[in-house]
């Protein structure tokens, strides 16, 4: 699936490729370093993924959608979760005991808001919102994952207006850290 069109397909897209990324992890040897390349990919995506559904999805998501304040106030708690195991993360190295246990747990809580996105937000919004809202929403949470950060930032706020003004700042500073200490982020 690639990526384009609305804004169900831009995200369902970017959970396809956070599966393949969780698989190339877990095809390398337990302490392989490439590992470590590869968590530093799927950190990026996810990031930017998330980021992009607090500034654009989960905002619309409170404003159309039935009970929309209890499922968008549910999905930024798993948000802040996944970002505190990317964190944790960040500076292990991949024969670290601890850096298989946290890609396991965070591989378990991914696909856990995955299913729950894909099976119950997504066909609501589709519901209540029309096909050129989403389309919109699409372009957004495209050009929203250009200047989100690569990093994970627990402490950056999660909801607009606050994100929307912080997060395209803290996306270039990533930006250029990653180009400085050669981090791999995009495959």
């Amino acid at each position: 699936m690639g990526h384009g069109g609305n804004v169900i397909v831009e995200l369902t897209a970017d959970h396809r490729e956070l599966e393949e990324l969780f698989a190339q992890i877990e095809a390398q040897p337990v302490d392989h370093p490439r590992r470590r390349e590869l968590a530093d990919r799927l950190t990026a995506e996810l990031v930017r993924h998330c980021v992009a559904e607090e500034m654009y999805l989960y905002p619309t998501v409170r404003k159309h959608v039935l009970h929309g304040e209890a499922l968008a106030d549910k999905e930024l708690a798993d948000h802040a979760k996944v970002e505190q195991m990317l964190k944790d993360l960040e500076d292990l190295r991949a024969d670290d005991p601890q850096f298989n246990d946290i890609v396991a747990k965070l591989k378990f809580e991914v696909a856990s808001h995955v299913r729950e996105e894909e099976h119950e937000l997504f066909p609501t919004l589709v519901e209540s919102s029309s096909s050129d809202k989403l389309d919109e929403l699409g372009r957004l949470v495209r050009r929203a994952k250009e200047l989100a950060p690569t990093r994970p930032h627990p402490s950056l706020p999660n909801t607009p207006p606050a994100n929307k003004l912080l997060v395209p700042g803290v996306g270039l500073v990533d930006r250029v850290r990653d180009l400085v200490s050669s981090r791999t982020t995009t495959g």
